[in-house]
């Protein structure tokens, strides 16, 4: 169901032939270079089956990435999800045609298998590639999701908290356009097109109205950013009058990380260009018990790419929250239609964190890890006497 969705709401964005996406620039010798090209438009990619198996790309990155996905596989094995996985590694390193290479492979495996999980792959050093900023770019994956849900008797700052934030993915100030003017100056560009944030605006009204959302907020700093942020307000407004069952308003950035700590349940879904939305996330996922709960959707116009939702997990191989990467596979199983699959990992961790009460201490908790996945595995074993799910 969720995968008939998605590509149906990708297809929409594919009228036109091309869009425009972005080269790195060079930041440390004041060369010019190109900043920007114009390149076909992706083609929606099936995911691959064989012999009623998917097959996903996994990129694990550097640490916790491998420590995490390990924990994903260990998961798909007890509950029998028919998903085998394409390893491609990156080892962080400073070589920038190392790490050029490594890109070029996830791209093409992504292509191959139409959908991928992501461990952190965020290069270290700096350099002038930055294979996070290249995948989205080089994937067209436009949109980035995260759901803000709090769990109970799971210690937070807030209960009942329930929404999503959407985030434009590929433009804003991670457009990866910046260079060195002269010696000492270093101009960064923001990039808004109207393209971009028209199909980036009716993926996430669309996605309102399949989940049911009531309400949508368009976050900005349209007051002084005139230009930039003024289009984007703009041209998601005049989006937002195809879609009269929702009620859209607007909100100045600053003005939302305040209302998000103070008010927080007057948010339903959150759509915004993609520094702020990255800043709001990590908010929310402080209020709801941390980044080891929340896991973010890339979503474009030829795949999807899964993994957790913010990079500030804490890493400790006795007592890491595990939490965060399976939920991203339970995102996974959703885009792969494997509903069934999904509902049982997801009742599974649940019943971990709220009935058993067995939680890392990011939570509040004095679980190690790997009671944490005892536990979820021991509930998945429990929950397979009764479920429809095929064991073989």
């Amino acid at each position: 169901m969720v995968l008939t969705v998605i590509r149906r709401l990708s297809s929409r964005f594919n009228a036109r032939n091309y869009h425009y996406t972005v080269l790195p620039a060079d930041t440390f010798e004041g060369k010019t270079i190109t900043k920007a090209k114009v390149i076909k438009k992706l083609k929606q990619t099936e995911p691959t089956q064989y012999g009623g198996r998917y097959v996903v790309t996994m990129l694990p990155g550097v640490d916790p990435g491998p420590k995490l996905m390990s924990f994903v596989k260990d998961i798909f094995k007890t509950a029998h999800v028919p998903v085998d996985f394409e390893e491609i590694a990156y080892d962080g390193t400073e070589d920038e045609e190392k790490t050029a290479q490594f890109g070029k492979s996830a791209v093409i495996s992504m292509h191959r298998n139409g959908v991928g999980m992501k461990g952190n792959i965020a290069s270290p050093h700096l350099t002038s590639i930055q294979p996070n900023l290249m995948l989205r770019n080089e994937l067209d994956l436009f949109v980035y999701i995260v759901h803000i849900k709090s769990y109970p008797n799971v210690k937070a700052k807030y209960q009942n908290l329930d929404m999503f934030i959407c985030r434009q993915n590929t433009e804003g100030e991670y457009a990866m356009l910046e260079h060195e003017a002269k010696p000492g100056v270093v101009e960064s560009l923001k990039i808004i097109t109207q393209e971009n944030t028209a199909r980036f605006a009716e993926w996430c009204f669309d996605f309102a109205m399949k989940e049911n959302r009531k309400k949508v907020t368009v976050v900005h700093k349209a007051n002084i950013m005139k230009l930039s942020d003024g289009l984007f307000l703009k041209v998601v407004k005049d989006v937002a009058k195809q879609y009269p069952e929702l009620t859209v308003n607007d909100m100045i950035v600053d003005n939302c990380t305040m209302q998000l700590v103070q008010n927080p349940w007057q948010f339903d879904v959150i759509v915004t260009p993609n520094l702020y939305g990255n800043i709001l996330s990590n908010i929310a996922a402080g209020l709801t018990g941390g980044p080891g709960l929340l896991s973010g959707r890339n979503y474009g116009s030829c795949c999807a790419m899964f993994e957790v939702g913010s990079r500030h997990i804490t890493f400790d191989s006795k007592f890491m929250n595990p939490i965060s990467m399976l939920k991203a596979a339970i995102d996974l199983l959703r885009y792969l239609d494997k509903d069934e699959h999904a509902e049982l990992i997801d009742k599974a961790i649940t019943k971990t964190l709220t009935v058993d009460k067995i939680q890392t201490g990011d939570l509040g908790g004095t679980n190690t890890t790997e009671e944490v996945l005892n536990s979820v595995k021991n509930n998945i074993t429990e929950l397979l006497r009764t479920s429809n799910v095929l064991q073989f």
